[in-house]
C-alpha cells in the first residue's frame, strides 16, 4: 500500500486506543454477538436463528459487503504491501493445514472428523469478525487489510484447497469446482472491480460515493449479530472439547506469531504489522460450515469448534491488542 495507508498505519504505533478503550470497543462488539446468541435462545416472533442468520448473511454477502469492498478498494492505496498481506494470509492458512493435519491424523479419529477439524484450525474468521475488529480498533484504513487478507488469499484457498480437503475426507461424491465456486462470490467480483478502477485512475462519482456510503456502515453490526446467531452451544460435548484445543492453539496463538515474524521480516510498518497479526488471530471461519454440510463432514463438530474458538478469542484478542499497541 502507498504513502497514505503507511501514514495511517503508523498512527497506530503512536497509540490510537489505550487498553481501556480497546476493551470497551471489544465489549461493544461482544454485545452485538451476544444479541445474536440471545436470538438463537429465544427465537423472538417465532423467527428461528438459523433462518434469520441465512437471510442476514445472504444480504451482507450479495449486496452490503460488495458495496463496502468496492468503496474501500476503489480508493485504497495499492502497492507491494498488498501482496505482502495476501502472501502472509496464504502462508498462515497453509501452515495451519500442515500442522492441524499432522496433529489430527494421529488422534485416531474418523476421517470426516479429521477433515472437519483441519478446516476449523486453518481458516480464520477474517471478514465477519476480523473486519469489525480492525475497523473499530485501528481505524477505517485497516478495512483494506481485512479485505486483502480474506478475499485475495483465504477465500480462494477455502473454495479450492479447502473444498478438496472436505471432499477427500467426507462421504460426498460431489465434484470440487473451485472456479465455479469463486465466480459465485460477489465480494470477490467487487474487489476485482474496485482494484481495476483504482489502478486505472477512474474517479468515484459523487452519487456512487453517497450510495456506497449509506450501504457500507450496515456491514459490521449485521456481521457480528449473524456471527452470534451462528454459535452453537448445543453442539458442545464434554468428550469433544479436547479435540478443540489444537484449533484454538493454532488459530489464536501460533498463526499470529507466524504472521508477526513474517510481517516484521518483510519490513511492514508497525500499523500494518498489527493489522495482519490481528487478522491471523481470528477464530475459526463460520463459512467453513458450508463445506462441512456439502461434503458430509461433521457440521455439528465444526460449529462447536467455531463456538469455542470465538469465545476464547474474546480473551486473546485484547492481549494481542495490548501487546501490539504497547
Amino acid at each position: 500500500m502507498g504513502q497514505a495507508t503507511s501514514a495511517a498505519a503508523l498512527a497506530f504505533g503512536s497509540g490510537i486506543l489505550d487498553y481501556a478503550e480497546m476493551l470497551s470497543v471489544l465489549g461493544h462488539m461482544a454485545a452485538l454477538i451476544a444479541f445474536g446468541v440471545l436470538w438463537r435462545a429465544s427465537a423472538p416472533m417465532g423467527l428461528a436463528a438459523d433462518e434469520v442468520r441465512r437471510a442476514i448473511s445472504s444480504l451482507v454477502l450479495i449486496l452490503l459487503l460488495p458495496a463496502l469492498v468496492l468503496q474501500v478498494l476503489w480508493r485504497a492505496p495499492i502497492g507491494i504491501s498488498s501482496l505482502w498481506i495476501s502472501g502472509i494470509a496464504a502462508l498462515c492458512v497453509l501452515a495451519a493445514i500442515a500442522l492441524s493435519g499432522f496433529i489430527y491424523r494421529r488422534c485416531g479419529v474418523a476421517r470426516p472428523v479429521v477433515g472437519t477439524l483441519i478446516l476449523a484450525a486453518s481458516w480464520p474468521n477474517a471478514t465477519y469478525l476480523g473486519l469489525p475488529v480492525l475497523e473499530q480498533t485501528l481505524g477505517e484504513w485497516a478495512r483494506s487489510v481485512a479485505i486483502h487478507y480474506d478475499l485475495f488469499a483465504c477465500t480462494p484457498l477455502l473454495l479450492s484447497l479447502g473444498a478438496y480437503i472436505a471432499s477427500s475426507h467426507g462421504d460426498s461424491l460431489e465434484e470440487v469446482r473451485p472456479v465455479r465456486a469463486l465466480l459465485r462470490v460477489p465480494p470477490l467480483w467487487a474487489a476485482l472491480v474496485g482494484v481495476a478502477l483504482n489502478l486505472t485512475g477512474v474517479a468515484m462519482p459523487v452519487w456512487v460515493e453517497g450510495l456506497l456510503g449509506m450501504m457500507a456502515p450496515a456491514v459490521v453490526p449485521l456481521m457480528l449479530i449473524a456471527l452470534g446467531m451462528g454459535l452453537r452451544w448445543d453442539t458442545l460435548r464434554p468428550g469433544q472439547l479436547l479435540l478443540f484445543w489444537p484449533v484454538a492453539l493454532i488459530q489464536l496463538l501460533l498463526m499470529p506469531l507466524l504472521a508477526l515474524g513474517v510481517a516484521r521480516a518483510g519490513g511492514l510498518e508497525s500499523g500494518l504489522v498489527s493489522a495482519v497479526v490481528l487478522e491471523s488471530a481470528m477464530p475459526a471461519m463460520v463459512l467453513g460450515m458450508v463445506l462441512c454440510d456439502r461434503y458430509r463432514l461433521e457440521p455439528g463438530l465444526y460449529a462447536g469448534a467455531v463456538t469455542v474458538s470465538t469465545v476464547l478469542s474474546m480473551l486473546t484478542l485484547p492481549l494481542w491488542l495490548r501487546w501490539l499497541g504497547g
